[in-house]
């Protein structure tokens, strides 16, 4: 069960500390909601700055968006009110049972479908995406060489696949990891690689054309705000715990190595 604690600021001055003229959809969700249902970096935020670069089509109304590592289905739930798709919230780790539920009180159990599946066994078929979406989980699954030409293929031809990764800005050479980063280090980030790594990835597979690899300018800046205040309000210890360590690290570096990339393939 959550270990329930009381909130250390009030709602009002909580919004006001979150509100970020980047992510102005983002502004008008429940802050409370989101850091209940958070399970690493802001996945709105990070979500509301990938749409644009999959494009209106790729999320025309009605159309049908694979939400891969949806976690407690935030992302879904705001696929579906901002732009009117159907989704599909896939994860492994949350339980379809407690994602309905969230989605059914969030008022979008006609149009988001929670599943429970693992990245490499997708019981979808062929060409049935408009677009597949996929924040802060593509990276642990997706830098095997064989895995995006499987993935595509249960997009519709022209079908978009857009995803957010925790990222690098070079890759790391020399020192492994890098010393100011060493304390914290743990071996799922060696799965973090730069936008040139994974543009030369996607690239490669002839699976997708390759339509946008970039950086988030100053995103340690968002990612570290968004762990200082999980840190201090999450209603979990152990995302507490988790928020106030990946804190440190982000503070340490103050953007030499670490923050966002985004993609954004397009199916030949």
């Amino acid at each position: 069960m959550p270990d329930i604690t009381t909130p250390r600021t009030s709602d009002d001055d909580l919004t006001r500390r979150l509100t970020h003229t980047r992510y102005p959809r983002s502004n008008h969700y429940d802050v409370r909601w989101v850091i209940e249902n958070q399970m690493g970096p802001n996945a709105l935020w990070l979500l509301e700055w990938l749409a644009p670069a999959l494009g209106l089509d790729a999320l025309r109304p009605c159309a049908r968006v694979l939400d891969l590592g949806c976690g407690r289905a935030m992302t879904s739930v705001f696929l579906a009110r901002e732009y009117d798709v159907q989704v599909t919230a896939a994860d492994l780790w949350v339980k379809p049972d407690d994602n309905a539920r969230r989605i059914a009180e969030a008022g979008f159990a006609d149009r988001v479908l929670p599943v429970h599946t693992e990245a490499h066994d997708l019981p979808f078929a062929e060409g049935g995406f408009d677009a597949i979406v996929s924040i802060d989980a593509y990276q642990y699954f997706g830098t095997d060489d064989l895995y995006l030409p499987t993935l595509a293929r249960l997009l519709k031809p022209g079908g978009r696949i857009g995803v957010v990764v925790p990222a690098l800005r070079e890759e790391i050479e020399g020192t492994e990891p890098p010393e100011h980063l060493r304390q914290w280090w743990e071996p799922d980030f060696w799965c973090f690689h730069t936008a040139g790594w994974w543009r030369r990835h996607w690239t490669r597979g002839g699976a997708v054309e390759v339509e946008t690899a970039d950086w988030l300018d100053d995103g340690w800046q968002d990612w570290l705000l968004w762990c200082e205040v999980v840190a201090e309000e999450s209603p979990e210890e152990f995302h507490r715990d988790m928020a106030r360590r990946v804190g440190e690290m982000v503070r340490a570096d103050q953007g030499r190595t670490l923050g966002f990339v985004r993609l954004v393939g397009r199916r030949k």
